[in-house]
Parts: structure tokens; sequence; C-alpha cells
């Protein structure tokens, strides 16, 4: 008895040390959590929730560290695993959703986001949700554009670190990285960011070979996140982002800094005065005149989230009111990351507009805002962009298949050069008595896909003409008809027409087809030769190369719905009378047989045997003269009404 109630005391014990420990560590976490320090506090939470994975509290706490250092798509099962065991924070639900978008769960997400929006009780949450779901009903057009970007990692910077945010002077890539090592930054378990430049060994190929090093002394300290720089075209002038050393009193100093090189030496950076202290301001952009300076910044009086401010540069060296560029550029969600072409073209990220998940690199057109599209983004964070040209550059991304969180890449347009094909029809008619053609005015040809399906009307102008734009590597038909008229059809194909890439001179290049249709007047009871129907001798049946022609009737009738044919045959004056008689009858049966199996209205189709009865070539000698005879023909025996 003794020994149970020791049993019972020891588990009792046991069980009560583990709920502290655990209690412990969610503590531990919590206190962490709220000093921002999200790393040690995931790994806390972490061992807090082995053997407590139906906790939705630990496991809402995980999901918000991993989404508040920048790591949403981690967060995903842990929102998941908190909704799934009872948690009903209002902002649960918006979060699951933003965590869905991210891993390109874009249905589910929409699903997610859409019940939330039904039950949400934060107004301003729930007006961010309607703008995800506007903007996911969206995104089948961002996924279908093709820029033609070829996208090559540069190996000779990226490293496991962050590496990111991109800048050119003097003939050097400056960016930021991770990789120092020394003092961890605990937002997010990587070190903190210092300015690194790299060399190509050739300076107008990106992707050559080349060093690495780290940028000057004065513009990296320790213990503090200095990137993301910018300079003036002469390459004497830095201003960069530095700040937040990790801890809550340092939450919100990241400023902008500047510095200038004078006397072979750079001077100390000093805080630029458009900087407000109770704001991000960061991610530097001088414009190619070297006077316009983009940023963004979380102050107060934005739309949302950060927004795109621009300042000008005067010739003392001071820098006017910074002035919000508003819609249709910035949103309630964050803008950051701007850049300028040289044509002038406007770059910056965005989550708030259609993008793939995260940020998301945009352009300016036109006044619209257009998405740079699959190629260049991802479902994670794309940013950063740095034109060289209109159609090449540099950019950063935590896209899948890089080496570190964030690496930096090299994208190129390499669009093949197209052909565009059109088809020039002319519509002729026949003249009676073989009198040649002429021209018709007002005809309707219909283009007809492969399958014989409708595409496209158009009507012969005066010169009896017109055209039709056609893909390439396809099949048509087209088909003119006109009452009274037979129809006529025409097999076009651009199949093997599109010349070799290596031939084509210009990004566009038309190649023009042609055909002809000749429509011939409908003649009552006028025999006409259906060519190349041959049989074997003394039989019947149809052969291969005659079915082919007949399939040619076949599409006659097809075209001409309201005749009525007979179809007759006859044989050359060789053999009895009777027997040919009864040859061409049989042969005329069959050939209307095989009619008749292609789906052609028994009623509208009749068999024919002439025998010798009507000669083409009387008295006739040669062997061509009885080819001429042995023939098979059909005549419009009634038109309907």
């Amino acid at each position: 008895m003794k020994q149970k109630i020791y049993t019972l005391l020891y588990s009792f014990l046991f069980l009560s040390l583990a709920a502290c420990a655990v209690v412990d560590k969610a503590g531990k976490a919590d206190k962490l959590f709220a000093r921002e320090e999200y790393q040690p506090a995931i790994a806390l939470y972490q061992k807090a929730l082995k053997g407590k994975e139906t906790n939705a509290e630990l496991n809402y706490k995980l999901a918000e560290a991993y989404r508040l250092s920048n790591r949403i798509q981690l967060a995903e099962p842990f929102y998941k695993a908190a909704l799934d065991n009872g948690y009903k924070k209002d902002d649960v639900f918006l979060n699951y959703g933003l965590a869905l978008q991210a891993n390109g769960k874009y249905n589910e997400a929409s699903t997610e986001l859409s019940k939330y929006i039904q039950v949400g009780a934060n107004k301003v949450a729930v007006e961010r949700a309607k703008r995800e779901v506007a903007n996911l009903a969206e995104l089948p057009q961002v996924l279908k554009a093709k820029n033609y970007f070829e996208i090559t990692p540069l190996e000779q910077i990226n490293t496991e670190a962050a590496d990111f945010g991109i800048a050119m002077a003097e003939g050097e890539v400056i960016f930021a990285s991770s990789r120092g090592g020394g003092a961890t930054f605990k937002g997010n378990g990587q070190g903190f960011t210092d300015l690194y430049a790299f060399k190509p060994s050739n300076p107008n190929d990106m992707l050559s070979a080349g060093s690495v090093r780290k940028y000057e002394a004065l513009l990296n300290l320790s213990g503090i996140h200095d990137a993301v720089a910018t300079f003036t075209p002469d390459g004497k002038t830095v201003i960069f982002a530095r700040g937040n050393e990790g801890t809550k009193k340092g939450r919100e100093n990241v400023d902008l800094f500047i510095s200038r090189f004078r006397s072979g030496a750079w001077s100390e950076p000093r805080l630029i005065r458009l900087n407000k202290t109770d704001a991000w301001d960061s991610t530097p952009f001088l414009a190619p005149d070297g006077k316009t300076l983009y940023f963004a910044s979380d102050r107060k009086g934005g739309q949302g989230g950060t927004d795109i401010y621009k300042a000008t540069l005067d010739n003392a060296g001071n820098f006017s009111a910074p002035e919000n560029l508003g819609a249709p550029i910035n949103t309630p969600g964050n803008e950051s990351f701007p850049a300028v072409g040289e044509d002038g073209t406007f770059y910056f990220a965005s989550d708030g507009h259609p993008g793939l998940g995260k940020l998301d690199i945009f352009k300016v057109v036109e006044n619209k805002v257009v998405n740079l599209g699959p190629e260049i983004n991802s479902t994670g964070d794309d940013f950063g962009i740095y034109p060289l040209s209109a159609e090449s550059g540099l950019f950063s991304s935590e896209r899948e298949g890089g080496k570190g969180s964030d690496d930096i890449y090299f994208f190129k347009k390499n669009q093949p050069k197209l052909v565009a094909f059109f088809l020039d029809v002319k519509v002729l008619e026949q003249l009676e008595g073989n009198a040649g053609t002429k021209p018709i005015n007002n005809i309707r040809v219909t283009l007809q896909d492969a399958q014989g399906k409708r595409l496209e009307d158009e009507l012969t102008n005066e010169a009896g003409v017109l055209s039709f734009a056609l893909d390439t590597a396809s099949t048509y038909s087209i088909i003119a008809q006109r009452p009274g008229y037979f129809a006529a059809r025409q097999a076009i194909t651009t199949v093997g027409k599109t010349p070799p890439q290596a031939s084509l001179t210009k990004p566009l290049t038309d190649i023009r087809l042609s055909a002809t249709l000749t429509l011939s007047k409908i003649v009552k009871n006028k025999p006409i030769v259906v060519e190349n129907i041959y049989y074997d001798l003394d039989k019947a049946d149809i052969r291969p190369d005659a079915a082919l022609e007949l399939d040619k009737l076949v599409q006659t009738l097809v075209d001409n719905p309201k005749i009525t044919i007979e179809l007759s045959s006859h044989t050359d004056v060789r053999g009895k009378d009777a027997y040919n008689l009864d040859l061409s009858d049989r042969r005329a049966k069959s050939a209307v047989a095989y009619i008749i199996s292609k789906g052609i209205d028994p009623k509208r189709v009749t068999a024919k045997g002439y025998g010798e009865t009507r000669l083409i070539v009387k008295n006739a000698k040669t062997e061509e003269e009885h080819q001429r005879n042995r023939r098979t023909e059909f005549k419009v025996t009634r038109i309907a009404e």
C-alpha cells in the first residue's frame, strides 16, 4: 500500500515539475517576445510545445513570433493548430490567411480571409482582409504575365547569410549582408548587417568572377544594422540606413545617414534632417539626377504601413520637406525599396498591391502599377531592384532555392524574336463558260479551327480581299459562302512555317500567307466530275485513295446543306453492256454508302450507274481516253428553299 502511495506521489510530483517547466519556458519566451527578441522566444515556445501540441495559446504565440520576424510562411501550421484547438483571438483568422498566401496556397487563403470578413470584429483588420481577397482575385492575371526574364543567382556574392539591398558605385556592387559573424540580432537570429562591395572582373558582365570586400569602416558599425546604400552619380556621396540594434528601446531608430568622400576618405556619417525620431526611415534611393531622394517611412500621416516619400537635394546640400508619393503607388499595406531606372521608370516593392505573396516588385507604367510577374516575383519577399538598363538589373529575393534567407539575383530579358502570321484571302467568282474570274465584294468568309469551330468572320472589300490573324503552329480552314453558289473551302496551316530564330532580324516579323477561294454557281443537273476515283479491276470496293476524294464530296455536302445530289458512275466501252451497267451501278451505290456512313442524310444523295451509255469520248482508242469515260460524277438535283 505504501509503495502505491509513493508511486502516486512521485507521478504527481513529476507531472507538477513538468508543468512548471512548461510554464517556465513559456513565461521566459513571453518576456523575450515582449522585448521583440523573437528568435530566442521561438526556441523556447518550441520546447514548451513538446507534449503540448494542442495548446492553442502556445501555438498562437509561436506563430506570431514567426510573423513578427518576417517569417510568416513558417507560421502557417501554428496558426492552424491554434484555430483547431479553439483559439478565438480576432487577428489569428486574418494572419492564418496571410500565412497561406505566403506559401502560395491562394485558394485556401481566399477562403480563410473571406470567412474572417464575415466574423471579424476588428474593422481595420477586416478591411485588410477585404483588400487581400480583392488582390487574390486579380492574381490569375499576374501569374499569366510573361516578360521573358532570365533569373540567375549571383553565386559570387550570395552566402548562407542574408544578402540584399543593391547599389552601384564606381564599378562595384554595394550590398548589405549579415555574413560578418559576431553579435546576433535577436529579432531573427541572424547577424547584424554591414555594407559590402563586389567588383566583377568584367564590369560589363555581372555574372563574371570577382572579389567581395567589406565596405568602408566608417559606414559599418558593430552591433547595429548598416544597410541599403545609395550613391550620387559621381560616387562621392552615400546615403544609407542605420539602426535597430535589436532592443525594445531601439525599435524605432532606423534612420538615414549621409557621408561624403573628401580628401581620400569618407566623412563621419551624420543624420539627415528629414528623418523622424518616432519612425523608421529606410531603403533610400537617389534618382539618376543625383538630386531626388526616394525612401520608405512609416511616419504618421501616411496611407498605412510604410509609404514611399521623396525629397529634393538643393545646391547647399539640404533636403526639401518629404513628399508622400500617394496613390496609386502607396497603399494601406507596405511600400519600400524605391528605384528609378535611367529611362525614368519607377520601381518599388509592396505587399499592398496584387502579388504572389509577401513583398513583390512593381513598376509604374503610365501612372498604373504593374507587377513584374512570376519570373521576378515569388511567394517570398522580392525587393530591392536595381535597374542596370531597361531590360536587365539586380534584385533581392528570399525565394526557394537560394543559399540564404535573402539572396541577390541578376535578371535579363531574353525575349525570343516573334513572328505574327496573317492570312490574306481573295474571293473570286467563276464566270460562266470558263470565261475567267472576277473579285467579289461583301462575301462572308469564316475562319474555322482544326475541329471546325468558327473562330472569326470577315467580309471581303471591293477588291474581294480580307485578312485574318493566325496563331503559330496551328491548323485552320477558311470557307466562303454565297447563296446560289457552291461554298469554297481551303485548309490553312502555320505548322512548320516559323523561320529559325537565327534568321529573324527584328523583334517581331510579319509572315503573310495567301489563299484564293473561287465560288461557282450551282447549276442543277450539270455533271461535275469527282476526280481521281479509281476502283480495282471488276470491283466496286472503295479504295483508300478513292475515300480521300469522296471525303471532299462529303465536305461539299456539309458546306452546302440545301443541295441534294445524284452520284453517278460510268464505265468505258470495253466489256459487255449489261456487265458494265451492273458494275457502274454497284460502284455508285458503294460510293453513296460511303458518303452516308460519314453522316450525310440518305435523302440527300442517290446512286445511279450509267455503264457505257454516257461516254465523254466516243470511239476512245487510248488508255487516257478510256479513263475519261471511266469516271464518277455528281450533279445537283434539288436546291432547298
